[in-house]
């Protein structure tokens, strides 16, 4: 590594809690990935990862738990192109294993990028997987002369690895004294990561640009309020005296210059307390009221300081780290009260013309412990990806209703995940294993039983058979 990048730099503030909160079923790990209109070479792709984590070496790290708070640390481990085999944003960080937070797979005509939430955001993520593609492209068509992607400019290591959140921190800015409702939850049995619900539809930009403006709102408006008003069907009516409300991740970038790679975002919350006598429009020009409102600079700075001031505490900063999780968990789940589900939306990713020929699109979803939607532009698709773990995907079809009546043409892509058919031959594995036995005790007892009764086994072939037959059932099944 060159000496200008650090060997170790902190977590950015939005990733402190991260590494507290994760585990086997809230991964915290995001897919950024890209659909060719080619099948993938892994040859190729790995060349390709290898140019680009030249640009990007910030991301050749581990997280490491340090006494006070965790960090992150510069291995010289090789990032590798592998087949996709697990189920998507499996886990990536595992305590005390030194592995990189990011995996890049693939998959037929498919490039995923999976990411650490603590690394990097959606930004980082998204600049990171259009220099991959990039890189691809230009490898696998070399006669295409295709051009470089531009970058708006040149980032330099202090410049990507910046902590951007304590750049801008300033005490003299007053707390936000806000008091947040306590929102309705989506409650009942929760699946496990691995039977985790991914649901993706593509919308045409144009057309749901369209309708928008036709009710004087932006496209991540029209959508917040028709994923509040979908979610809202499905609450029963004792609970509907607390608002719907969803969190918004926002790109403090926009807000405030930075060419950090790391996580650089803060968040709004969105929420509606519905009626009898609520309409969409309703919910939609309240949401329009509220982005208006809460998507002010100065009012952002005072929630990003807000986030800042706990950590730049002396006696925070003083508590051993195995003592403040338990404080930080609590308070990420009291925090997390005022929230039903998150919708995030990354925008738009842009290539130049020449690039047509060969991307067909690009999509992102997240893990969730709920429910959580992602969206994400290339040309004119956007592809919408719903990630749940409730069995019942009323709301996800709720919300293609909505679509349709709103008139907004979509598509709902078929999952093809070959992690998700190794988990469920896994499963019918175990499943069978269990009946086999099953199938033997009983056996074994009817003729105990027999036996101890009777002194002979007459009827014990009987009951053998019929396990067998049922076992054979089973198995061919």
């Amino acid at each position: 590594m060159e000496a200008k990048y650090s060997k170790w730099r902190k977590l950015d503030n939005a990733a402190l809690a991260f590494p507290m909160v994760t585990g086997k079923d809230d991964t915290r790990v995001f897919r950024f990935y890209c659909e060719l209109k080619e099948t993938v070479d892994e040859a190729t792709l790995q060349e390709a990862l290898d140019q680009t984590m030249k640009t990007y070496p910030l991301f050749q790290a581990v997280l490491r738990k340090g006494l006070f708070w965790f960090y992150l640390e510069h291995r010289e481990l090789r990032a590798l192109a592998v087949p996709e085999t697990e189920p998507p944003c499996s886990r990536l960080y595992i305590p005390d294993k030194k592995t990189l937070l990011f995996q890049v797979s693939y998959y037929k005509n498919r490039i995923n990028f999976e990411v650490f939430h603590a690394l990097t955001d959606g930004t980082g993520a998204m600049h990171f997987l259009q220099e991959l593609v990039q890189n691809y492209l230009i490898l696998a068509h070399p006669s295409a002369d295709l051009p470089w992607v531009e970058q708006i400019e040149e980032t330099t290591p202090g410049a990507q690895e910046e902590d951007s959140f304590s750049q801008y921190y300033s005490s003299d800015i007053p707390k936000n004294k806000e008091k947040k409702p306590a929102a309705v939850k989506l409650k009942g049995e929760k699946l496990l990561h691995a039977d985790m619900q991914i649901t993706e539809v593509v919308v045409p930009v144009k057309e749901t640009l369209a309708k928008a403006r036709s009710y004087g709102v932006s496209i991540t408006v029209l959508l917040t309020a028709m994923l509040l008003c979908s979610i809202h069907e499905e609450i029963p009516k004792n609970r509907q005296k607390k608002p719907v409300a969803l969190m918004i991740p926002v790109n403090l970038r926009n807000y405030f210059p930075s060419q950090s790679m790391g996580n650089f975002f803060g968040w709004i919350e969105v929420g509606y307390t519905f009626s009898d006598e609520t309409t969409f429009q309703n919910v939609l020009y309240d949401v329009k009221k509220q982005f208006k409102e809460k998507l002010v600079k100065d009012k952002i700075a005072m929630d990003m300081n807000g986030y800042v001031r706990l950590e730049k505490n002396p006696v925070i900063r003083a508590v051993p780290l195995e003592i403040k999780k338990y404080f930080m968990m609590a308070g990420a789940n009291l925090g997390s009260r005022s929230i039903t589900a998150v919708y995030s939306n990354i925008g738009i990713l842009r290539f130049p013309e020449e690039y047509q020929e060969y991307i067909e699109r690009f999509g992102i979803f997240a893990s969730t412990n709920s429910l959580q939607l992602c969206s994400c532009s290339y040309e004119d698709q956007m592809v919408l990806g719903f990630t749940s773990k409730i069995p019942d995907d009323s709301i996800q079809k709720n919300f293609m209703r909505m679509l349709h009546e709103e008139e907004i043409p979509y598509k709902e892509e078929t999952n093809d995940f070959p992690g998700c058919g190794e988990q469920q031959k896994k499963e019918e594995k175990k499943v069978l294993q269990i009946f086999s036995f099953l199938c033997l005790a009983v056996s074994v007892i009817c003729g105990m039983i027999n036996y101890l009764m009777l002194e002979t086994l007459n009827w014990f072939w009987f009951a053998a058979a019929g396990c067998l037959c049922a076992w054979l059932v089973v198995g061919v099944a």
